[in-house]
């Protein structure tokens, strides 16, 4: 899991650890076990990687394709 972590390194994520516990953010680091994740006000939250159970990737919403009107 940590190797596979590192290649998203850079990228939104969302990370499953169990029960209620869902955490969304930018993989700034992942190294000795631990995940480093950054929220959108740059605060960094430290993850054991042995506790996660599922990874999503978030595509980056403010990509449109096509022609977008903005107000």
């Amino acid at each position: 899991m940590e190797e596979f972590l590192k290649t998203l390194t850079g990228r939104r994520i969302d990370v499953f650890c169990g029960a209620t516990s869902s955490l969304r953010g930018d993989v700034a680091k992942v190294e000795n076990g631990v995940l480093h994740l950054q929220d959108v006000d740059g605060e960094v939250c430290y993850i054991a990687i042995e506790k996660i159970i599922a990874v999503w990737e978030k595509p980056d919403k403010e990509r449109h394709s096509g022609f977008v009107t903005r107000s």
